[in-house]
């Protein structure tokens, strides 16, 4: 196991370099993941922001769906960001017990900046850039609520699956991507010989 954890961001559509950036600044290593074969031999996982029905549509196309769901059911860590949340919930992915409003705030000209506290995050609030942004309209129990805003719960988490609504990555401050490069080194520890579809696949910067 090589001390860089290896992280996939999904690039079919929507702001997948700003995430790769921010990782990148943190010292991991990170692909692009368009074809179920990107996703062996990764560490970590992020679904961008983006657009939910072309993601959709994209993750049918190239039959990643199920791809996806083996490789959270084998403990990678997952952290899905605006639309990536809607992808994370009952109506598509299912991988988390919830069920996202799609432009919950409204839409494009509704965008806000908003200071969101959130449980487990050290250094105070976070300020969430909120463009057409969901919010988690009704959840299992298995689903903590990490923060909320007006009422709306913006950010939770479930097992090693953390999603929010809000864009952290277009933001100078790192700590959601720390806090989720933290749960990836944990998982390794439990998994040192990392987790495989089919063996190892390439590392890339």
């Amino acid at each position: 196991m090589t001390d860089e954890p290896l992280i996939g961001v999904l690039a079919l559509q929507g702001g997948f370099e700003a995430h790769e950036r921010m990782l990148r600044r943190l010292g991991a290593c990170t692909r692009e993941v368009r074809v179920p074969g990107d996703l062996e031999g990764l560490d970590g996982l992020i679904l961008p922001g983006g657009e939910s029905t072309t993601m959709t549509l994209g993750i049918a196309r190239e039959g990643l769906a199920e791809p996806l769901r083996r490789l959270a059911a084998g403990g990678t860590p997952i952290f899905g960001s605006c639309a990536g949340l809607i992808m994370l919930d009952r109506d598509h992915l299912g991988l988390m017990d919830m069920r996202a409003d799609r432009n919950a705030f409204g839409r494009q000209i509704r965008s806000f900046e908003e200071e969101v506290e959130l449980s487990g995050l050290d250094g105070g609030s976070i300020r969430g850039i909120f463009i057409r942004a969901p919010w988690i309209a009704e959840h299992g129990s298995d689903v903590e609520v990490l923060g909320s805003v007006d009422g709306h719960p913006v950010a939770a988490r479930q097992g090693k699956i953390l999603a929010v609504s809000f864009h952290s990555e277009l933001g100078e401050d790192d700590r959601l991507h720390r806090l989720f490069l933290d749960r990836v080194a944990e998982a390794r520890l439990e998994h040192p010989h990392g987790h495989t579809l089919e063996g190892a696949g390439r590392r890339v910067r």
